[in-house]
């Protein structure tokens, strides 16, 4: 494998830092280089390349917006014997402390990126000598993303709608209830679904979305901080309802209260946001139930129930 990464990384230095990560999915290594130290994550599963693909197109888009830091990805490498590498900068971490206010700001900056985006270009089109295709990156005024990501190993479709309820309820939600049906038939599970998908349009009748890049994944255990800076890793992005990205973070470990202070500070909640909110832990609860088993079974069931109340 050392052999493997020093050719395609093109460096004659490849040692141990002493640094690693390990995840539940992958495990990872830092290595000094040439070049510097990079980050390396190791997945033996014929999926990997796709779970690495789309991390690395979720970075990407994220380090365009300019608005929070990430580890920079280098290059996605197929391993010998089945599997796939992901190399990335190596960012030194800690835990999540003293930068959480700031975190709350610039995960705020990236939702309003793209909004922005289109505000500037709305802008420049009544002005003189201005036209289409002034502002870069460019504003994207649909739902999804340009390549598949995986929110765990499980991969997301993110084929492009142009509404965000479609999105949603038949991009995310029905994906991982047809994983239900298939895995275990849950007749109540299926039941409580073919109700309430007739009731989430209801729920966003007061609003309008405008697509935000989101990181996908946003819980504590994809944060950190350094000397300077608050950082995020382990992206599944897509351009999606800001507010979708907040809920993952209340059912695992989240954040404290000084993060939502600072971001609804730039984004204030719109009215039903706590409804929503419950709507989008849906995803996530089915997520761990798919990924991790039954064990998941009663707090899924137990939003839908309280969402059709």
């Amino acid at each position: 494998m050392e052999e493997l990464l020093k050719r395609k990384l093109k460096t004659f230095l490849l040692i141990e830092t002493g640094h690693t990560g390990q995840g539940w999915i992958s495990q990872g290594q830092s290595y000094y280089t040439d070049d510097g130290s990079v980050f390396v994550k190791r997945n033996p599963k014929a999926q990997a390349r796709r779970m690495f693909v789309g991390e690395m197109a979720s970075l990407e888009a994220i380090l365009q917006t300019n608005t929070v830091t990430v580890p920079k990805p280098i290059k996605v490498i197929d391993m010998p014997g089945g599997g796939s590498a992901f190399v990335m900068e190596h960012l030194e971490m800690r835990s999540l402390n003293r930068y959480s206010a700031q975190l709350g700001e610039q995960v705020a900056d990236l939702h309003l990126h793209n909004q922005r985006l289109g505000e500037k270009l709305k802008k420049e089109r009544g002005t003189v000598g201005k036209g289409t295709g002034q502002s870069e990156p460019k504003f994207i005024d649909k739902f999804g993303f340009h390549v598949t990501t995986c929110c765990g190993y499980i991969p997301q479709v993110n084929d492009w709608q142009k509404d965000w309820v479609t999105f949603y309820t038949r991009q995310r939600i029905q994906p991982q209830m047809e994983m239900i049906e298939k895995e275990s038939g849950d007749r109540e599970a299926l039941e409580l679904w073919s109700q309430l998908q007739l009731r989430i349009p209801e729920m966003f009748c007061d609003i309008k979305i405008v697509p935000a890049l989101i990181h996908g994944d946003l819980y504590g255990g994809n944060t950190a901080e350094n000397e300077l800076e608050p950082l995020l890793f382990d992206p599944a992005s897509f351009y999606g309802h800001a507010e979708c990205d907040l809920a993952v973070s209340t059912i695992l470990a989240g954040f404290n209260s000084s993060f939502y202070s600072a971001y609804h500070s730039k984004i204030p909640k719109a009215p039903g946001f706590e409804r929503r909110q419950k709507l989008y832990q849906l995803f996530h609860s089915l997520n761990q139930w798919n990924h991790f088993g039954t064990e998941y079974r009663e707090q899924t069931l137990s939003i839908m129930r309280n969402l059709l109340h």
